[in-house]
């Protein structure tokens, strides 16, 4: 394949069942559900659909492992409407689409998950047709939550490691995310895969979580620690630039040593409706913008903004919007303070 155009997002496939609750109840007791609904998560679910929104004329790719079951079917649906290429998301029987119950209570906002990781824990590099992967850029997310993928390799240490090896054999770009856990497990999934990476796009506390640097000083960010880590990334096998998203902004290290940081929208309250997906939003803002090859200083404009418009809405995806939209919202908003790098 001579020519490859667009971006193959794959691993966890999920879907949220958002209920409202009137209470949280004790052990033993009941709450009312007041209303409930259907939205997307996961990595590659929430950045195709992003994507999509931003620019609905670029080729995206659906590769993972769902369930023959009505959420598996709505996943399916969703993606081919928005017509997205969808050969490779199969489908299975052995397992439940993987999805999560978020129970948030109406009068505080506050929200509790039951995850159940079904599918996903079964997603493996034999699912995947490398030759078949028509795209430029292939991001992977999230390291730490795909069981099989963190599964130790003998030649490349873990199984993710050998999938994003056999990507770039092909030529094509590889992006990973990893999962915010709490944790040791950093460091021995994460740093085999390093190497095999082009892009690694990864919030403040996994960074430093993988590199072993302490991301805030109480409740202020620690710089030299996110500069530092970027760095010991970079040293430690990504090939091309190491992005940190914090809520304060996104920092952008790459292989010539050029250090970029763009700080977030300073948003009213009233805009902020949650921060689901934010991480995601801007994880497509920095793709689209990789993709098209823009400099980096404006990839990470859009990136901020795309975090800013996801957080206009509670669910993960609906508060993106078109491109132009999106890159507006740096002149409706002014920005926080910049940080020294």
């Amino acid at each position: 394949m001579t020519k490859r155009t667009g971006i193959a997002v794959a691993g966890n496939w999920i879907i949220d069942h958002v209920k409202i609750l009137d209470t949280w109840p004790a052990e033993g007791t009941l709450a009312n559900i007041l209303s409930e609904g259907r939205g997307t998560g996961g990595a590659p679910y929430n950045v195709a659909v992003d994507l999509h929104t931003l620019d609905p004329s670029l080729p995206i790719e659906c590769i993972g492992l769902i369930g023959r079951d009505s959420d598996g079917e709505f996943i399916l649906g969703h993606m081919r409407a928005l017509g997205c290429d969808t050969r490779q998301l199969r489908q299975t029987r052995a397992a439940p689409t993987s999805y999560t119950d978020v129970m948030t209570v109406q009068g505080t906002g506050n929200r509790t998950f039951f995850h159940n990781r079904g599918t996903n824990a079964l997603f493996s590099i034999q699912h995947i047709n490398f030759d078949a992967v028509r795209s430029r850029i292939f991001h992977l997310g999230y390291l730490l939550l795909l069981d099989q993928l963190d599964k130790s390799d003998p030649e490349f240490r873990t199984v993710a490691a050998r999938l994003l090896c056999e990507l770039r054999k092909r030529g094509i770009k590889t992006s990973v995310d990893v999962v915010s856990e709490d944790s040791r497990r950093f460091e021995r999934i994460v740093n085999p895969a390093l190497p095999h990476m082009d892009y690694l796009i990864l919030n403040e506390i996994e960074a430093c979580r993988t590199t072993g640097h302490v991301p805030r000083k109480g409740k202020h960010l620690d710089m030299a620690a996110i500069k530092a880590s970027a760095r010991e990334l970079l040293r430690r096998g990504v090939h091309e630039l190491v992005c940190i998203h914090m809520p304060e902004g996104g920092y952008v290290l790459d292989a010539k040593g050029r250090e970029i940081f763009q700080p977030s929208l300073e948003l009213p309250r009233s805009f902020i409706k949650g921060s689901a997906g934010a991480g995601d939003a801007f994880c497509a803002g920095m793709l689209y913008g990789i993709y098209n090859r823009w400099p980096i200083r404006k990839c990470l404009l859009l990136a901020v903004c795309c975090g800013a418009a996801c957080m206009s809405d509670p669910t993960c995806t609906a508060g993106m919007r078109p491109l132009k939209e999106t890159l507006a919202l740096a002149g409706e908003f002014a920005f926080q303070e910049p940080l020294e790098v």
